[in-house]
């Protein structure tokens, strides 16, 4: 396990759908556990392939510390394919988006589809953080960051705050 470079906003990759995976190999697996290692080193609570610049549809996500052990999943190819009509609206941030925070309208319960990284099918049903996670990261993989679901002036306020941090850490 490695702990990968995470790419910020900007990169060309964060925006570019993925390319469905279709070899389940040694590489696979790799990209897999670096996922969770560099998730984990940056204290995230997902991460997806774009976001170490690898155009891959692969994603990670650990919540156990606020949904339990069920709430950890490495997905292959996934999808919402239900999405409830009730809606939440809670504080997001992002790893390739470091250092801003806001509050994002999404679905309280999805269902994802997808295959684990051996290539078997699994189907998880997911409520809050959970749910919010799994959408993030799939977002991700269809080149949408969370900053797309903001209205056009919070987005530029969040995005104005961003630069401002960059040009101070500089």
């Amino acid at each position: 396990m490695a702990v990968r470079e995470i790419v910020f906003l900007g990169d060309p990759v964060l925006r570019e759908p993925t390319p469905d995976v279709e070899a389940f190999d040694d590489e696979l697996k790799v990209l897999v556990d670096d996922l969770f290692a560099t998730m984990a080193a940056a204290e995230g609570a997902g991460l997806a392939a774009p976001q170490v610049g690898v155009s891959r549809r692969v994603c990670v996500v650990d919540v156990r510390h606020v949904e339990g052990d069920h709430a950890r999943i490495a997905l292959v190819n996934p999808r919402v394919t239900e999405a409830s009509s009730e809606r939440e609206r809670e504080p997001e941030g992002c790893l390739s988006i470091p250092g801003v925070t806001e509050v994002v309208n999404r679905p309280a319960r999805v269902v994802v589809e997808g295959l684990t990284p051996e290539g078997e099918p699994v189907r998880v049903e997911a409520e809050g953080l959970y749910a919010r996670a799994l959408q993030h990261e799939i977002d991700h993989l269809d080149g949408v960051l969370f900053v797309d679901h903001l209205t056009p002036l919070k987005r530029r306020l969040l995005l104005k705050r961003y630069r401002k941090l960059r040009e101070q850490e500089e």
